[in-house]
């Protein structure tokens, strides 16, 4: 077999249907088109979500809430999270992503104060809460932002 030799199967294939050419070939005048209407009209094209008038479904439907298109998104850590790792060493971002307790950083890392911290560590962060920073400070941690 070879591409060339290829044919569509018989009964297949079918001519367009010639439209708008005189009264003898049936389907002249109006062009299978009927008479009068949006839909007989060249450029007849109707909006998706038209509903012929009505009033439509996005606009019945009550507007809810804001979307604040600026707000940031952190990426949370608890500080009872943070005693998995040794005294007085830097705990930064990579750190975090190593060690599983970030996924994904999208505009950075917060330490939220939830639960105690007992071991001295330096974080290397984006924020951290009041809260969370008196707890680091009170077993002699550091903090310092990016």
């Amino acid at each position: 077999m070879k591409l060339g030799t290829l044919k569509p199967s018989e009964g297949s294939k079918r001519r367009k249907k010639k439209v708008g050419r005189g009264i003898g070939s049936g389907h002249g005048k109006t062009a299978c088109r009927g008479t009068k209407g949006q839909r007989s009209r060249s450029g007849k094209g109707i909006p998706p979500g038209f509903e012929g008038g009505q009033m439509p479904l996005q606009r019945r439907v009550p507007k809810r809430g804001f979307t604040n298109i600026f707000k940031k998104k952190f990426a949370l850590v608890n500080l009872r999270d943070l005693n998995r790792f040794e005294a007085n060493s830097i705990v930064d971002v990579e750190t975090l992503r190593r060690a599983g307790l970030v996924k994904k950083v999208h505009d950075g890392v917060k330490i939220l104060g939830k639960g105690r911290i007992t071991v001295p560590l330096t974080l290397r962060v984006h924020r951290v809460t009041k809260g969370a920073a008196e707890k680091i400070l009170a077993v002699e941690g550091r903090i310092e932002g990016i």
